[in-house]
């Protein structure tokens, strides 16, 4: 069994071709969001949800220094069950050599403070400017779920804030001068009975499958040697009387 493991551990560390760093929560309070902060919307932050948790895009990154520790990216968590854990993931190619921190913040504590405020005004700044203008509308349009402007809404909602730190070195001066961009699967994944990770789940069926085959296997291997052994036993014992 110990040999099984071993081998399908080698197996998986050789075929591993991505890195994954995660943060887990726990889904806020809803919050009555009014009219009075329709900037939310005008954001144009990305969003994710437990009905569409999974994101590819490309994220900015740059070597630390010592008054960043590197390039912030945000987005927008709604739909949240309050009191449901969730995890949120980031897999990312180990062919581009990156640190990430995950961290989440709820409406609040971006609103109180200037220097979240500050970073997710830049980030939207520079969306903004690099999105076309179609892109952009179609993005609001769905963000507002059908919700006319002028009503409020209440909802379980949190920022994510991803920062993306380069961990490489290279003799080739553009790379050091202007790190490219980071390929990555941004995941929400909802826990069930905040014990689980719902995406897991058919990898723990398969898990659960090899284990009771491996040991109805072992045990049908074990009852065949206890029957080998028997009949050796046997075999030597009637040679014994023979003799005598």
């Amino acid at each position: 069994m110990l040999l099984y493991i071993y081998i399908n551990t080698a197996i998986l560390t050789l075929l591993a071709a991505a890195n994954v760093e995660k943060t887990i929560f726990l889904g806020p309070s809803p919050l009555a969001i009014p009219a009075l902060h329709p900037a939310l919307d005008d954001l144009d932050l990305e969003r994710l949800s437990p009905e569409n948790g999974m994101l590819r895009t490309n994220l900015n990154a740059s070597f630390p220094t010592a008054d960043k520790t590197g390039t912030e990216s945000w987005y927008f968590l709604e739909n949240l069950n309050p009191g449901q854990r969730y995890e949120v993931r980031i897999c990312w190619l180990a062919t581009q050599p990156t640190d990430f921190t995950l961290r989440t913040y709820t409406l609040p504590q971006v609103l109180e403070d200037r220097s979240l405020l500050s970073s997710i005004s830049a980030y939207s700044s520079a969306r903004l400017s690099a999105v076309a203008q179609s892109q952009s509308q179609k993005i609001l349009t769905r963000s507002r779920r059908g919700t006319p402007q002028d009503a409020a809404t209440s909802d379980s909602v949190l920022f994510l804030q991803i920062v993306a730190a380069a961990e490489y070195f290279s003799l080739d001066q553009a790379l050091m001068e202007n790190v490219p961009s980071v390929l990555a699967d941004i995941i929400l994944d909802p826990f069930l009975g905040n014990v689980f990770p719902r995406s897991l789940v058919p990898t723990g069926c398969w898990v659960t499958v090899v284990a009771v085959l491996a040991v109805l296997v072992a045990r049908w291997v074990a009852a065949e040697f206890g029957r080998l052994a028997d009949s050796v036993d046997t075999r030597l014992s009637a040679g014994g009387k023979k003799d005598l």
